[in-house]
């Protein structure tokens, strides 16, 4: 059944991608960030207290409510180096670097979680790493951002997502996934408030528009749902599996960029989603 919620959550963070790209277009993607995870966070609430979750929060362990805080850390530092990216990069590249994590992933879970990193994973691990190479090193046409700042942020993003998964598989064992999701969105929220304000970028609130409002609320609402199917994921079944098939959100993201902001892929990148889908539903076959 984890794999099924593993699915779901590729889907809706699929989506969520293209819905921030429009909605941050002309809007600093700090302040945006912080805007979404206000709906993520109303809607992983909504979800505890709809499942009778919010009773279990005086049974939640130090060591777990640490581990689900250095999550939410992790998931607001990946969170503001992700839509800097998106913003000022191209999709078809930002979305492949960042889902590469997986790899760092897969490795930190068999070095901190004790998984077995088996012959197969290892083969898995490569087909992912080569096909994100094909995937970044296309020529930059006149109409693509130029220069490489995205890369950066694109990198950092997969850093602490990477991060975001093992101590998030950490916290949240023993409780259920919806509170542990909603207490570290908890967590982002409150840093990606204080990022709006250490850089004084409060002032940009009121120069958004209702549509690009209304797309950054649509984005959350998908993030959100993509988290709690992660989580139930990543409660139930290996993290060296359920990160892979989550990034599969990538084949979503991709499709859509093709049709909203006609983004095209070259030879070899279209290479190098082929060789990123095969590892990751080999790992999904085989687990």
């Amino acid at each position: 059944m984890w794999i099924a919620f593993a699915f779901g959550s590729a889907l809706f963070a699929g989506v969520t991608a293209v819905l921030a790209k429009i909605g941050i277009k002309n809007i600093d993607s700090t302040v945006a960030t912080a805007i979404r995870t206000i709906i993520v966070l109303i809607f992983s609430w909504l979800m505890v207290m709809i499942t009778g979750a919010f009773q279990d929060i005086d049974s939640i362990s130090g060591k777990t409510l640490l581990f689900l805080i250095l999550s939410g850390l992790s998931t607001g530092g990946s969170w503001l180096c992700y839509f800097k990216a998106l913003q000022i990069g191209n999709v078809n590249k930002v979305a492949p670097i960042d889902k590469s994590s997986t790899i760092l992933t897969m490795l930190l879970a068999f070095l901190v979680l004790g998984e077995k990193l088996s012959a197969v994973k290892v083969i898995c691990m490569l087909l992912i790493g080569i096909g994100t190479y094909f995937m970044i090193t296309k020529k930059q046409s006149d109409n693509e951002t130029k220069g490489w700042g995205w890369l950066c942020y694109a990198v950092l993003s997969a850093v602490f997502a990477s991060l975001t998964s093992i101590l998030g598989k950490i916290g949240i064992e023993g409780i259920d996934s919806n509170l542990g999701t909603a207490i570290r969105t908890t967590v982002v929220l409150l840093m990606a408030w204080l990022m709006v304000f250490v850089t004084q970028k409060q002032k940009e609130i009121n120069k958004i528009e209702k549509k690009e409002l209304c797309f950054i609320c649509l984005s959350g609402l998908a993030t959100g749902a993509s988290w709690l199917f992660y989580y139930r994921a990543l409660q139930e079944g290996p993290a060296s599996v359920v990160v892979p098939i989550d990034k599969l959100s990538m084949l979503v993201t991709i499709a859509f960029s093709w049709i909203v902001f006609h983004e095209k892929l070259t030879k070899k990148s279209a290479v190098g989603v082929l060789l990123i889908t095969a590892g990751t539903l080999l790992l999904a076959v085989t687990a």
